[in-house]
């Protein structure tokens, strides 16, 4: 039976996996990290696509255990006067978009994968890949992957599920471009404040002067957020050691001149809270080569205005074990899975991009924002998302 190398235990590594096997195709994930990329304070929002792809291989049980729904999105001006409000995307036709923490989502994607006999092996990142033929049996080519610890690995195939910041990406193309940092930093953070809830199943956001605020409150009343703030690309070493603390006062100080709570809910956050520089790429050439490919964020990072990133990735796993179910040869399905991915997760990419520049300089700038997002809420009620949230995979359909 073909066996898959797969590089990354986030969200693509344990998805692509259990597709695999439900195509009949066995694999093991490699994590570079010694438990998991968990991230503390971070969270994120999976819509109807996402959902359906999930419930596709039988996994999104696990998900909305751990997770809860919202189907209404408020939009704020600086002012605290309300633009509007409207379904969320995906709440009319599916499931209800649903928020989970970051590391909720990363457990019991690996658990899920682990109870139905899926290898998951942790403290393996990869150094490099080689195919080879062995001449004196006619063996297909194998692939072998190295890893840091000096272990080995070998199978017919590697995915490379490892991230925005992708080695299996750089080993498949050396000239491939590295993550392109949009101008924000992204914060996240939880609070239980009881005064500065929002109220059940509504996402409220809020168009800050110098900032763009999101903020929603689970049942058992903690309030999560994040904040998109406009800065400079933060190096590694600037962001392991910025304390909670200072992201804390970092985004009060961002949100401190509008009368929304946005402010007063960061100052009232512990030390629950996580940093980031946003990326995204825009476009990668060389998505695989005869024995390797890549999914999820490898492949196609996402900006985080859209919150589609773990959904794409959902879809790209479900995705490429059709592909492999009915194209045994790899390079073909590899082509066929671009094929059927490419234009789609490129334009997610693009206006995730887009939704970037919220922020609006100066007063007159302001108002004239708030006035368009009055009238588009006012005329839009989420059908013109339809192409992405209403995306569905058929898995009984052969691809050719």
């Amino acid at each position: 039976m073909t066996h898959a190398l797969i590089i990354g235990g986030g969200i693509a590594g344990p998805v692509t996996a259990m597709a695999l096997q439900r195509a009949g195709i066995g694999s093991t994930v490699y994590e570079a990290y010694p438990s998991g990329a968990d991230h503390a304070g971070a969270f994120l929002v999976l819509f109807a696509n996402g959902l359906e792809a999930l419930a596709v291989i039988g996994a999104d049980r696990p998900v909305r255990e751990h997770s809860f729904p919202s189907g209404t999105v408020e939009f704020l001006s600086d002012t605290g006067s309300t633009l509007g409000t409207r379904p969320i995307a995906g709440s009319g036709d599916g499931p209800r978009p649903r928020t989970l923490p970051r590391a909720a989502l990363y457990r019991a994607l690996r658990d899920e994968a682990t109870r139905r006999g899926i290898r998951v092996e942790y403290g393996k990142r990869l150094v490099s890949t080689s195919t080879s033929t062995d001449t004196s049996t006619g063996r297909r080519p194998a692939v072998t992957a190295v890893f840091a610890d000096g272990t080995r690995a070998e199978g017919d195939l590697v995915i490379g599920a490892d991230g925005i910041h992708s080695r299996t990406r750089a080993l498949l193309d050396p000239a491939a471009p590295v993550p392109r940092h949009t101008g924000q930093l992204t914060v996240c953070g939880r609070t239980r404040a009881i005064g500065l809830r929002v109220p059940t199943g509504t996402y409220r956001m809020m168009y800050g002067s110098r900032g763009f605020f999101g903020c929603t409150t689970g049942p058992d009343g903690t309030t999560y957020w994040f904040a998109n703030i406009p800065g400079a690309e933060l190096p590694r070493a600037s962001l392991t050691s910025l304390t909670p603390g200072r992201w804390r006062g970092r985004v009060t100080e961002t949100f401190a001149d509008d009368r929304t709570p946005a402010a007063a809910i960061a100052a009232a956050t512990g030390d629950d809270i996580v940093g980031t520089n946003a990326y995204d790429i825009p476009t990668t050439p060389v998505w695989h080569d005869t024995r390797t490919v890549l999914v999820g964020d490898a492949a196609h990072a996402t900006a985080p205005n859209a919150a589609q990133g773990a959904s794409m990735a959902i879809e790209d796993g479900v995705v490429l074990a059709r592909c492999l179910r009915d194209l045994p040869v790899p390079a073909e399905a590899f082509a066929a899975y671009e094929r059927l991915r490419r234009e789609r997760v490129e334009r997610v990419v693009a206006m995730s991009a887009a939704m970037a520049g919220r922020v609006a300089a100066t007063p007159e700038e302001r108002r004239a924002r708030d006035e368009d997002v009055a009238r588009r809420m006012a005329d839009d009620t989420g059908g013109g998302t339809e192409w992405l949230t209403g995306y569905r995979i058929d898995w009984g359909a052969p691809v050719h």
